[in-house]
């Protein structure tokens, strides 16, 4: 006997399945997708349009308060540092804004901490809930829907609405899944908007330091050229420096110089530099003793500093007509003084650094070191200079510092320290500690005493290097120089004419090879003879080449020679006295006796 089979028919229902329409259903489920879709698709347009935190949170709570349909709302932040959930946004009969609720307080506290989505369709009789805002309102709240803000999967607060806005209706499970939808796409508006907020905010703290920093370099001085006994170079490690020097002239010729160091970094140390290197400029206007005006500057320091700050300072007062140096050193670096036989001598501090101790100039306190250059050269540094880092590993020192200043010592003092600058800047390390430098070096010294055999009287001396662009000082130099020693404007500038042509002679010639080369020249002047002693230490020249000629014997580049020796009365080649380059010597008569004459 064979059983008869039916074919299923697969419209009908089966035993125990969903009889509702499978057609309806679907229409229902793309209905409220489609009202999602264009919940989200409406906040995103009003909340890309708000970057500001405060009005990000109150538009994202207006517009789901709406589309979900309840009495009220609330939108809480909570705060990492202090763990405190706030309400930052409220919709509905009773403003809460304001509130605070301590991380996993009530129904809301417990949703932020555990990240966890909670309904709650009978308020009043939950453990949970806190009743005194419905007590002091007289709002009830029958039914609470809430959802955490979350983002990659840390959170950040949380939304509560409270009752349908249709009477006797509850919160549903698709209420549920509508509010955390919305939950999401507020909490990454939200995140955006602060991260937005902290980039502006950046932004504005970037520009004042900026503006801060350049507020800050403008204290330093102008660079004043290769002649200038004195020249000096910073570079902060960061935005703000807690370094600075500074240099100008008194109305008698003396020149002011200092360096100083101020303890710590950031703001404050800037703040402190700023206040200190304006002291140094306007006190010295009046007070012309170095260990002087460190001790005024102390003093005002003392009343002022706070937490603990001081200030390493080295002040000097150079003479330039007599090459003497005052130096007073509270608590800095000791300074180095160079001397032309190469050896160095430290300048130890002579008292604590300023603004710790109320001491006065003079014994026992803040005293100077009287000394002379003569020829020599005097570098103040930080201890960033010396304790900075080398490409090779390992840090400068003292000694190394040393031994880079040796190695230069034929080029400019400003030429020096931007060499020592630029090695402890390029080793591709990151730096911790400002570096600064100041060298004080006469270039052109003035001396009133006589030559070792008594002959002449010895005006000045300059040494300029063998470049070009040295040029046009060594002629205003000679211009002076003439000038002084009685010279008529005409014959002034025959001489500044010849002296320019055997300047130039040494720049491209006996320094062709040799770019760092250098020179002096020295010009004596006594009984109407001004005298004229250009030396190079280059290769020595071939004099027989360096005669004079007849016109018709001059060679292209000979004509520099003819000039000198028929504007000069005297022009010949003497020995060096060091063994080593050349030393010409060209003499003019400014005026002759009478008996002379005749």
């Amino acid at each position: 006997m064979t059983k008869d089979t039916k074919t299923t028919n697969t419209n009908e229902i089966p035993p125990g399945g969903d009889r509702r329409s499978h057609s309806r259903l679907d229409r229902r489920k793309n209905q409220d997708i489609s009202g999602h879709l264009e919940l989200l698709s409406k906040m995103s347009g009003h909340l890309a349009v708000s970057l500001g935190i405060n009005e990000t949170i109150q538009k994202a709570l207006d517009l789901i308060v709406k589309f979900v349909k309840a009495e009220g709302g609330a939108l809480f932040m909570l705060n990492d540092e202090t763990h405190v959930i706030s309400c930052e946004a409220s919709v509905g009969p009773v403003d809460i804004k304001g509130i605070t609720l301590k991380a996993g307080e009530g129904i809301v506290g417990q949703c932020v901490v555990k990240g966890s989505s909670r309904i709650v369709r009978d308020a009043q009789n939950d453990p949970n809930f806190d009743k005194s805002i419905d007590k002091a309102s007289g709002f009830t709240t029958l039914s609470i829907l809430c959802v955490p803000l979350m983002v990659k999967d840390k959170s950040i607060g949380a939304i509560e609405l409270v009752n349908k806005s249709e009477k006797n209706e509850l919160y549903t499970e698709n209420d549920l899944m509508m509010l955390q939808t919305l939950a999401s796409a507020a909490a990454l508006a939200i995140n955006n908007a602060r991260m937005a907020g902290k980039l502006v905010q950046q932004e504005r703290v970037n520009r004042e330091l900026e503006l801060a920093s350049e507020m800050q370099r403008s204290l330093l001085p102008d660079p004043r050229g290769s002649s200038f006994p004195v020249s000096g170079i910073n570079l902060p490690a960061y935005e703000m420096s807690g370094d600075f020097y500074d240099f100008y002239e008194l109305d008698d010729g003396r020149i002011y110089f200092s360096l100083g160091d101020v303890s710590g970094k950031g703001i404050n140390a800037a703040l402190l530099m700023s206040k200190t290197a304006s002291l140094f400029r306007c006190l010295g206007k009046t007070i012309h003793q170095p260990s002087t005006l460190l001790a005024t500057i102390n003093r005002e320091l003392c009343e002022t500093t706070i937490n603990g700050m001081f200030v390493t300072m080295s002040c000097g007062l150079l003479d330039p007509t007599s090459g003497e140096v005052q130096l007073s050193n509270a608590g800095h670096e000791p300074p180095l003084i160079h001397a032309q036989d190469g050896s160095f001598t430290e300048v130890p501090a002579s008292s604590p650094p300023l603004g710790i101790l109320p001491l006065e100039a003079g014994e026992g306190g803040i005293t100077d070191e009287i000394f002379q250059l003569d020829g020599g050269a005097l570098y103040i540094f930080t201890d960033g200079v010396t304790e900075g880092d080398l490409a090779e590993g390992g840090r400068l020192e003292v000694e190394g510092f040393k031994e880079i200043i040796k190695q230069r010592q034929h080029l400019p003092a400003a030429e020096r320290i931007e060499a020592v600058v630029s090695i402890l800047k390029d080793t591709g390390r990151e730096r911790h500690d400002d570096i600064t430098l100041v060298a004080v070096e006469l270039t052109t010294t003035c001396f009133m005493g006589k030559t070792q055999d008594n002959s002449a009287d010895m005006v000045t001396r300059h040494t300029f290097p063998a470049r070009a662009d040295a040029l046009p000082a060594t002629r205003k130099f000679t211009r002076e120089a003439c000038e002084a020693c009685g010279c008529s404007a005409e014959l002034t500038q025959d001489v500044i004419i010849a002296i320019s042509e055997a300047c130039q002679n040494i720049v491209r010639h006996a320094y062709r090879d040799t770019p760092d080369g250098e020179a002096t020249l020295e010009i004596r002047c006594k009984d109407g003879i001004i005298e004229f002693l250009l030396e190079d230490s280059a290769a020595p020249v071939d004099q027989e080449k360096l005669k004079p000629k007849w016109p018709e014997e001059v060679t292209p580049g000979g004509l520099g020679i003819c000039l000198i020796h028929d504007v000069m009365d005297e022009v010949e080649y003497l020995p060096v006295p060091s063994g080593k380059g050349n030393l010409l010597r060209m003499a003019k008569f400014i005026k002759r006796d009478k008996t002379n004459e005749a």
